[in-house]
């Protein structure tokens, strides 16, 4: 049976980047990603979990010299985004964080981005295997230790002294993993199981007329559709080609939705919620057909994505968990919660809990991952989760009253690069700022301490 110091199950942007640190730190490392096809690469590889947009300081969330990210993997520098309501929108030039990256983020292309990764992993001596899946995951733990076995899907067997489980938001193999390791009558499924823990994103490739493509900014629509953190967006990539995409939750139906009248991409006529590339059809119909003719002027670019132009994948919309670590396992990225579809994905999340997993890992410390991990990216969770709450049950007219409120303290001055960007200040923006900062900062000292996880590293049963 074949043996290695650590192995890893996923090979996205949290296995790829655990596969370079542990590698680099001197272990014997194997890396095995199922691999889906696309109609935009010749070969296997992972799925794609984001709509690929980058600000400013998730550079350096990754970890990463933004100088040595490879040309061809970045698509269009970014000057801003604009957040739209039903009436009201608001225009952000700076995302207000302190970061090394010069600009205000860049869209970039998944594959490539996905690419290199795997060939910084493979530098530094990882055996990487695109199109070999995990099939099963058992521990056997001893006093001196543990040992793990990974059944392969061609029948073979893999041990490992050390895993990271970075197999995204389906968590195919991470929830069994776990369940050998949580009290009786209690499953990781309750926590992570993907149709409740996870929403759903689709996206398509569209060519754009010149005069309407949005060039060099992130178009987002709230208050839109209905759903928890439910939004359309637009995101510019090469020439005039942009992706245009949702996020809703899983098994949402229009019982659930109390005013279903108040929502733009809702008919009267709906008998259940819209499809993904319905719902696209209409907002591209309401945006622009009053300057266009949508179907022929901007059609569908059928040789990108995973399929004829389109793409469906999941997005973590939980709080994360923590790892048992005792039992020598690490989880990193969408597969422990980090992702998140209130801001569109978590590649930058996802690259720096796989780089610290990888690295502890490989020096026999992941006793500390979890702590290190709250350390790296704490912050960004805690936004994350707050905001999230936040606005959870908001309706059109809420998102129109904080664009609104956003507007103001934008156009009185109110930036401040120290935490949270707009949020960090705004007391005298009005009564509707103070409101909105003094709701957020309840929010976060709630979660204060790592009080954000789910599932705490002292609720695991050894």
């Amino acid at each position: 049976m074949e043996r290695v110091d650590v192995a890893i199950v996923g090979g996205g942007p949290a296995g790829a980047s655990a596969a370079e640190q542990a590698a680099a730190h001197g272990a014997e490392t194997v890396c095995l990603e199922q691999g889906v096809p696309r109609e935009d690469r010749d070969e296997l590889g992972p799925d794609s979990t984001d709509a690929a947009g980058m600000l400013d300081y998730w550079v350096d969330i990754m970890d990463e010299d933004y100088r040595e990210i490879p040309d061809d993997v970045v698509l269009r520098e970014l000057s801003g985004t604009d957040f739209i309501g039903p009436d009201n929108r608001v225009r952000i030039d700076t995302t207000g964080m302190d970061s090394t990256y010069p600009g205000f983020g860049f869209t970039f292309d998944r594959t490539q981005m996905d690419d290199w990764l795997h060939e910084r992993a493979v530098d530094a001596g990882a055996d990487v295997r695109v199109g070999t899946s995990v099939s099963s995951f058992e521990t056997d733990r001893t006093a001196g230790g543990q040992t793990h076995t990974l059944t392969l899907s061609d029948g073979d067997e893999l041990e490992a002294d050390r895993v990271v489980l970075a197999d995204g938001p389906q968590r195919r193999i991470t929830l069994d993993a776990l369940d050998q390791f949580t009290p009786a009558g209690t499953s990781m499924s309750q926590f992570l199981s993907p149709p409740e823990a996870n929403h759903i994103a689709y996206q398509e490739y569209r060519e754009f007329p010149a005069d309407l493509f949005p060039d060099d900014r992130l178009l987002f629509w709230w208050g839109w559709m209905p759903g928890e953190t439910a939004y359309p967006w637009v995101f510019p990539n090469d020439g005039t080609v942009a992706r245009v995409g949702l996020t809703m939750p899983i098994g949402m139906s229009l019982d659930d939705v109390a005013h279903p009248e108040s929502y733009r991409l809702l008919r009267p006529d709906d008998d259940g919620i819209p499809s993904g590339s319905t719902y696209i059809d209409r907002l591209l119909e309401t945006v622009y057909g009053d300057e266009c003719d949508v179907e022929t002027d901007i059609p569908r670019v059928e040789d990108r994505g995973k399929s004829k132009g389109t793409e469906t994948y999941p997005i973590s919309s939980t709080r994360p968990i923590d790892s048992p670590v005792q039992a020598g396992i690490a989880v990193a990225g969408g597969a422990m919660g980090t992702t998140s579809a209130f801001h569109e994905g978590g590649y930058h999340v996802a690259v720096r809990t796989g780089k610290i997993a990888g690295r502890l890992a490989a020096i026999d410390e992941l006793g500390s991952y979890n702590d290190v991990w709250k350390r790296a990216i704490g912050s960004e969770i805690l936004r994350n989760v707050s905001f999230a709450d936040i606005v959870a049950e908001y309706e059109p007219d809420d998102w129109d009253r904080v664009f609104g409120v956003a507007d103001s303290m934008i156009g009185d001055g109110h930036r401040d690069s120290r935490g949270d960007g707009l949020l960090s200040r705004g007391y005298s923006a009005g009564v509707g700022a103070t409101k909105l900062l003094l709701a957020y900062k309840r929010r976060k000292f709630g979660y204060r301490n790592g009080g954000y996880v789910q599932f705490a590293e002292d609720d695991y049963v050894y």
